[in-house]
């Protein structure tokens, strides 16, 4: 892959990793609930699902993909159905200092396998893939946007976690602590219907 390609996709995996949806929204919400260590597992479940998920369609999954078309939408609005409840959760949840460390921060697998269902995601993947992928060298160029992914999605993940982290203080308050979570929870659904939109 040349070095202006190279530098192109690394801009475009950062964009789309620094952005708003519904991972970097989880992951502040998780950051101001459960701080950075017990986030951790759910950081890395969103860096290693979705670049396990971009190497997967890349080598091939896109086939089936093919073969059903009506998977994919259904796949998306399973994903927006259950992004809606996770917003509502989101809402509903109480300041971080009543909360007194009660709950679970999404897990490792929980967080690899949302990122099936994270239509903002699909819609990333697919856009480096296609335009990215030399196809007279079309693996070694899925796994350089795979690699890419990992590298440039982790510090900008672990951006989100440190930032709901470093807000947890400010938002003990029950008055500040329920506008944010209304924010974030309204924020996620509007990241979900701007990317059904862009289907």
């Amino acid at each position: 892959m040349r070095l202006d390609v190279l530098a192109a996709l690394t801009l475009y995996c950062f964009v789309g990793s620094i952005t708003p949806g519904p991972n970097n929204l989880m992951l502040l919400a998780s950051g101001v609930k459960f701080g950075v260590r017990r986030s951790l597992p759910h950081l890395f479940g969103v860096v290693f699902g979705f670049a396990f998920m971009v190497a997967v369609v890349g080598l091939g999954l896109d086939a089936l993909f093919v073969r059903y078309p009506l998977l994919l939408p259904a796949m998306r609005y399973l994903g927006a159905a259950y992004m809606v409840w996770l917003a509502i959760k989101i809402a509903l949840a109480p300041p971080p200092e009543a909360a007194g460390g009660g709950g679970k921060p999404l897990s490792f697998i929980a967080a690899v396998m949302f990122q099936w269902v994270n239509p903002k995601g699909w819609i990333i993947a697919l856009g480096a893939l296609t335009t990215y992928s030399v196809f007279a060298d079309y693996t070694r160029s899925v796994i350089v946007v795979t690699a890419i992914y990992a590298i440039v999605c982790a510090p900008c993940c672990a951006f989100w976690v440190a930032s709901g982290s470093s807000l947890s203080a400010a938002l003990a308050s029950p008055r500040v602590s329920r506008a944010f979570n209304l924010t974030m929870a309204a924020l996620l659904v509007g990241s979900i219907a701007v990317a059904l939109a862009e289907e």
